[in-house]
C-alpha cells in the first residue's frame, strides 16, 4: 500500500465575476503522506482556504485531479462522493458559525452518522457521549445545549467532535484557532495533536500564523497568489528559506523574549496583485527584491533542491 493518502495534481480553481475570471488556484500539485501534517501558509487571499475547500469538493475545482487513497474525488459522482466523504472531514475557521444554532449539540455531532446510515440510535448516542468526553466536554452538560450557550473554544471542540465522529482518514483544518484567544489556541492545538495520535489522522492544516505552523506541521507549503512558492520540511524551511517570499514571511514572526533584540522585518513592497490579472512570469516578481527580466518572461517551475525541498524561483536563496 502506498504511503500517499492524498494526491493533488494540477489543481485549478477559478470563479467568474463581472470584472473577469478570478484565478484563485493555478496548477497546484502536492502529496500528503499517511500520518503527516502538511501546512499551507501565505497571505490572506493567496488561495489557502480555496485549496482546502477544493479538496473537500466545496465547490468542485475547475480542473485537476484529487485522488484520496486511489479514489478520484473530482471524477466521482454524487453517490460515490457521499460514500467517500466519510473518509475526509473538515474543521472550519469560525467555530460558532459552522454549527447550526437551532440544533442541540447531540444532534449536531450525531448527524454525520445518520447521513452515513451507521449504527442504531442507542449506539449513536453512546458514540457522541464518548467523543464529547474525548474532546474535553462533559456529555451530561453539553448534550442538550445549543451552540450559543458555549464559548468559541468549546464550539471548536464540538466542531472537532463532529469531524471525528466518522473516524476519517484525512482531517482538513482551515485556520482552526485564528478566531480564538491565545490561551484557548494552545488548548485546541494540543487537542488536535492528541486526536491525530488517537485516530491515526492525516492532516492538511491551513494557517497564516507561522509560529503555530512551526509547532504542528511536518511539512510546509508556502502559497502566493494561487501558486506554491516553496515546499519542504518545517525544520529546513524555518532554518533557511529558499524563496524570497518565504524569507519575508519568516522575518515578520515576533520573538516572545524581551531580552532579544528583534531583527528588522523584511517589508514586502507594494500590494498583492489582483487574481483577475496576475503578473506574467513569476507572480511574486512585482514585489520581489531579486526579480530579473527572466522572472517577467518565464513562469518558474517547482524544482527539487539538494536538501529535499522544492522551490519555484529563478533565483533561489539556497541551493542555487
Amino acid at each position: 500500500m502506498s504511503d500517499v493518502l492524498l494526491d493533488v495534481r494540477d489543481l485549478v480553481v477559478e470563479f467568474p465575476t463581472r470584472k473577469g475570471l478570478v484565478q484563485a488556484v493555478s496548477g497546484v500539485t502536492f502529496e500528503l503522506r499517511r500520518g503527516e501534517t502538511l501546512a499551507l501558509v501565505g497571505e490572506s487571499g493567496c488561495g489557502k482556504s480555496t485549496t482546502a475547500r477544493a479538496v473537500m469538493q466545496l465547490p468542485r475545482p475547475t480542473s485537476g485531479q484529487i485522488v484520496l487513497d486511489g479514489d478520484d474525488l473530482v471524477a466521482a459522482g454524487k453517490r460515490d462522493l457521499r460514500r467517500l466523504r466519510r473518509r475526509f472531514q473538515m474543521i472550519f475557521q469560525n467555530p460558532i458559525a459552522s454549527l447550526n444554532p437551532r440544533k442541540r449539540i447531540s444532534e449536531i455531532i450525531e448527524k454525520p452518522l445518520k447521513i452515513a446510515g451507521l449504527l442504531d440510535a442507542d449506539k449513536r448516542r453512546q458514540a457522541v457521549e464518548e467523543l464529547l468526553e474525548t474532546v474535553g466536554l462533559d456529555p451530561a452538560v453539553a448534550m442538550d445545549k445549543r451552540p450559543h450557550e458555549f464559548s468559541g473554544g468549546q464550539c471548536q471542540r464540538i466542531s472537532i467532535a463532529r469531524a471525528l465522529i466518522l473516524e476519517p482518514d484525512l482531517l482538513i483544518c482551515d485556520e482552526p484557532v485564528s478566531a480564538l484567544d491565545v490561551s484557548i489556541q494552545a488548548q485546541i492545538l494540543n487537542l488536535l495533536e492528541d486526536m491525530k495520535q488517537r485516530y491515526d489522522l492525516t492532516m492538511l492544516f491551513i494557517s497564516h500564523d507561522l509560529a503555530v505552523v512551526r509547532n504542528v506541521a511536518d511539512r510546509v507549503a508556502v502559497m502566493y497568489l494561487g501558486r506554491f512558492c516553496e515546499v519542504g520540511s518545517s525544520e529546513k524551511l524555518f532554518d533557511g528559506p529558499a524563496h524570497p517570499y518565504t524569507r519575508a514571511l519568516l522575518s515578520a514572526i515576533p520573538v516572545p523574549d524581551p531580552t532579544v533584540t528583534p531583527k528588522p522585518i523584511e517589508m514586502i513592497q507594494g500590494d498583492l496583485p489582483s487574481p483577475i490579472s496576475p503578473p506574467s512570469g513569476c507572480r511574486f516578481r512585482t514585489r520581489c527584491p531579486v526579480a530579473s527580466e527572466r522572472c517577467a518572461a518565464e513562469v518558474p517551475e517547482m524544482r527539487d533542491l539538494p536538501d529535499g525541498r522544492a522551490v519555484a524561483c529563478h533565483h533561489p536563496l539556497v541551493g542555487a
